[in-house]
């Protein structure tokens, strides 16, 4: 065990502030980062016919709108390496929502096609900061209960996406316009950056007191692994990347395709929202169910089952039971996001090199998933629906229950070959 000062415990003695209270308040600040992370996705989905008529974008260009932040969070996963060794993992979040908080800003002026693309990428780029670093500060701050704090990071993730599809439409409405319903964002990500600003300032300030030179350059030194070289980050990478490729394609075109069946823009907007309620809930319950065991497997393979039997609804009896196709969707979405980020994370007990880690796994993972609501609109403009598109998910959902049996936990040892073995779970 090490025996390295964390910069918050020395906080919390300097401040006075009980344990209970400083985690809540950590929690609390997880939450509401987390909360920030899907609005920009899934309020584009239910004003996607308005947002199509205004600015004469296809359903092709319009998937691009989900897919190119997708694929900034992808991309700019793989530098948050170089942003924690230059501003570290706190500034890095910050800088992460300045990037959000401005890109919904800024759709409010946004008036074309390629305006509203970059906003997204923008604020792609400011998630995939925040994705990768703040696992890393949870590792080190609940190095116990990450399970816990990564289940409500997640929660708040997906609960972020329904807050998206249910208020974007109330907003643009009150607004009087689309882009009030897009921009409205911005001010709970402001919220979110004052308050973790906030949180911070003395942990900084700690943390250079407690900091030794040759100990920092030291764990530096040893941390600094060259996971794109090892072959289990890539196989979690393909696995976190296939897992969300329904996440993404149902964003984007779960509403078109129930407004294809009938229903109308208020209403399969609904749909989405309650996706999101159950991605939400088993975000959380999932790892918390799976934190006592060390083999994650099992978990992983529950939650890729019901995601796989609420597509299997969604494609052969749509109109049938909606709301139980996505809620075992959302059920499956939500539990195996997060409980394959606890299984990264799981792979090394140095914060480090686990954040390097899990950055290298969204990285593929998000660029692999940026694919897929591109290929289901392709697949929709070619055959009018998306059977085809969902029949493909299927597959690709079955193919992953199969990789999960490789993750073994005796198997987080061993991959880092001749860099050092991980340290076992706690």
């Amino acid at each position: 065990m090490s025996t390295t000062s964390d910069p918050f415990d020395s906080c919390q003695r300097a401040t006075g502030v009980s344990a209970r209270t400083s985690a809540l308040v950590w929690y609390a600040a997880i939450v509401a980062i987390g909360l920030n992370l899907r609005p920009l996705l899934t309020s584009i989905s239910p004003l996607m016919a308005t947002i199509r008529e205004a600015t004469g974008l296809s359903f092709y260009g319009a998937s691009l709108l989900t897919s190119l932040p997708v694929v900034a969070m992808g991309l700019g996963a793989f530098g948050t390496g170089m942003l924690a060794r230059r501003l570290g993992e706190t500034r890095g979040v910050a800088l992460g929502l300045v990037a959000i908080a401005a890109a919904c800003a800024a759709r409010a002026f946004a008036s074309t096609g390629g305006a509203l693309m970059l906003t997204a990428t923008a604020a792609g780029a400011g998630v995939a900061a925040i994705q990768a670093l703040l696992p890393a500060v949870m590792k080190q701050r609940f190095a116990h209960r990450v399970p816990l704090a990564m289940g409500l990071f997640s929660a708040s993730i997906m609960g972020g996406g329904g807050l998206g599809a249910s208020l974007s439409p109330l907003a643009a409405h009150l607004g009087g316009s689309w882009h009030a319903g897009l921009a409205v964002w911005a001010l709970p990500a402001l919220g979110a950056l004052a308050l973790w600003i906030g949180l911070n300032r003395g942990a900084h300030a700690s943390a250079r007191q407690a900091a030794n030179p040759a100990t920092s350059a030291a764990a530096s030194a040893n941390t600094h692994v060259p996971v794109w070289r090892k072959r289990r980050a890539w196989t979690l990478g393909l696995h976190f990347g296939l897992v969300n490729g329904g996440y993404t394609s149902l964003v984007a075109w779960l509403p078109a395709y129930y407004q294809q069946h009938g229903a109308s823009v208020a209403a399969s907007g609904s749909l989405l929202a309650a996706m999101t309620v159950f991605q939400a809930v088993c975000a959380l319950l999932l790892p918390l169910a799976a934190a006592r065991f060390t083999d994650r497997r099992p978990w992983l393979i529950a939650g890729l089952a019901a995601q796989l039997f609420g597509i299997a609804g969604l494609t052969a009896w749509p109109e049938a039971a909606p709301v139980l196709w996505v809620a075992f969707a959302g059920a499956g979405l939500g539990g195996t996001f997060s409980v394959s980020l606890v299984t990264a994370l799981d792979h090394s007990g140095d914060h480090r090199i686990a954040a390097s880690l899990v950055g290298f796994v969204q990285g593929l993972g998000f660029v692999i998933a940026s694919i897929a609501p591109v290929v289901a609109g392709r697949v929709r403009d070619l055959t009018g629906g998306f059977t085809g598109a969902w029949i493909m998910l299927a597959i690709s959902i079955s193919a992953m229950i199969v990789l999960t049996l490789a993750f073994s936990p005796r198997s987080y040892g061993h991959w880092l070959g001749r860099h050092g073995r991980a340290a076992p779970k706690a």
